[in-house]
């Protein structure tokens, strides 16, 4: 046994001494002898260790409100630009404004959507958020059309207001709420009653759920496909969400004509530049874009409110405005959400402080020169928003939240990439904005709240509270 024990050793040694031999012989055949012959200097920094390069330390979880221990250390080594080796490629990670404008500007030409291949396994080939190409443009365009219809809708509006005030409802006997778990329960109810018809009592809205939770939490697990892990445990639960949505499309076919929905599915049916694949993929896409970030981005606000009592209570005297204009119990309209304007503040700021998109992924389509250095071809790219949001060189007082910036700073410049740019920009940004102002729109107006826990916001890359935001209630009158 210890003989079997010490030969298995020296095989793992030796089998390491020739991989990590065998990585540098291949990382000089395959990039610096061909960025030699080029004559292009790359941006300065390291490749860190064999094979895992330094995406262990890019991915160690810090606080989303801060930089993290990587890019202050590597920013201030080589700057806001530099090279590393991260998801097992060649990486040029940029921290600086106008580059990362200029590759979001150059989807498509000079840069594309590149994530690692387990999450084009989890989301499946026909998933918007890794497609590239004339298949993107197709699903881009079918979302934003279904956006625009969207938001001209009254029922829209109704519903997302109706969820709210039933959630809040069901605060009434309770002295503390884990704000992450009712946050995702809003916005899923909200989603899947826009996108599928689905109300909260329906058993394949039930059903959905329990098999969105499993593929959420696949979607940030170690991707490995062994029986039993998280990942194979989402991508199984995919699966089962992709046939019960592909059900509810074929009864929904069958029944054409007669139905007198009005959700996005209904719209959907009737677009013939989508296979019946890519059709059931966008609905996941919805439903993934409609739970998860937006929920997240509400526990945003509420977490930064509880540490802003002036931004609280100016936030509290425009909805008591608002709501004072109206007569009791008439639903909120399209006018009422375009006056919330310092809440349109506030949620701006949740997002550049709490950076729930931290960076994206690209990759190289060909050499670009960009001022004085290059990106190689086939390189990947990482363009991080957090960075910019954070620089104090663009935002004044920039690790504060301070939701009166955005009465003076445009939210559509180059240093507010929160919902991505160019043509990958969000399609369902503004309908996020409408379900998270309406939503405190009768928080403010009912609770007090406080925090009972040092929560705060961890990226992991992908942010999360790690407590959920425990919140302490008390029942205000307006």
């Amino acid at each position: 046994m210890p003989e079997l024990l010490s030969s298995m050793a020296g095989g793992f040694w030796l089998f390491l001494v020739f991989g990590m031999c065998g990585f540098f012989f291949g990382l000089i055949l395959n990039h610096f002898l061909p960025l030699f012959l080029r004559l292009g200097p790359v941006p300065r920094g390291t490749f860190g260790w064999p094979i895992l390069g330094e995406t262990l330390r890019f991915l160690k979880p810090h606080p989303s409100n801060s930089l993290g221990a990587f890019l202050q250390d590597h920013c201030s080594r080589y700057g806001k630009v530099f090279k590393s080796h991260l998801f097992l490629s060649p990486t040029v990670v940029s921290c600086d404004q106008e580059l990362n404008y200029f590759i979001l500007q150059n989807e498509g030409k000079l840069f594309e959507c590149s994530y690692p291949k387990p999450i084009h396994g989890i989301l499946g080939k026909n998933s918007m958020l890794v497609a590239v190409g004339d298949t993107h443009k197709r699903l881009r365009n079918v979302a934003l059309s279904l956006v625009t219809i969207t938001k001209s809708k009254p029922e829209f509006l109704h519903d997302i207001e109706t969820t709210a005030i039933r959630i809040l409802h069901s605060w009434k006997e309770k002295s503390q709420v884990i704000f992450c778990e009712e946050a995702r329960k809003f916005t899923f109810n909200v989603i899947v009653k826009q996108v599928l018809g689905l109300t909260p009592d329906e058993p394949q809205t039930t059903r959905i759920l329990e098999d969105f939770l499993t593929f959420m939490r696949g979607l940030i697990s170690l991707p490995l496909y062994i029986p039993g892990t998280p990942y194979a445990r989402a991508v199984q639960a995919r699966s089962r969400i992709f046939s019960t949505v592909k059900a509810i499309i074929e009864e929904r076919k069958r029944n054409i004509g007669n139905s007198r929905k009005s959700d996005f599915l209904e719209i959907l049916l009737t677009v013939n530049t989508l296979s019946e694949e890519e059709k059931v993929s966008f609905v996941l896409d919805s439903l993934l874009g409609g739970y998860e970030t937006t929920s997240l981005l509400m526990a945003m606000v509420v977490h930064f409110l509880c540490q802003s009592p002036l931004a609280l209570q100016q936030l509290k005297v425009e909805h008591q405005k608002i709501r004072s204009m109206k007569q009791k119990d008439e639903k909120l309209n399209w006018e009422d959400y375009k006056k919330m304007e310092f809440t349109q503040n506030v949620i701006n700021e949740a997002l550049r402080y709490g950076n729930i998109v931290k960076f994206v992924h690209r990759k190289a389509l060909k050499d670009v020169k960009y001022r004085d250095y290059l990106i190689p071809s086939g390189w990947k790219v990482l363009p991080v928003f957090s960075a910019v949001h954070l620089d104090p060189t663009l935002h004044a007082s920039a690790f504060q939240f301070h939701p009166w910036r955005w009465e003076r700073q445009d939210q559509t410049c180059k240093k507010f990439t929160a919902f991505g740019g160019g043509a990958r920009y969000c399609p369902g940004s503004e309908l996020a904005k409408v379900e998270v102002a309406f939503f405190l729109h009768h928080l403010v107006l009912s609770f007090r709240w406080r925090s009972i826990e040092d929560d705060l916001p961890l990226a992991y890359p992908y942010v999360e509270f790690q407590k959920g935001l425990v919140l302490l209630l008390d029942h205000c009158s307006i």
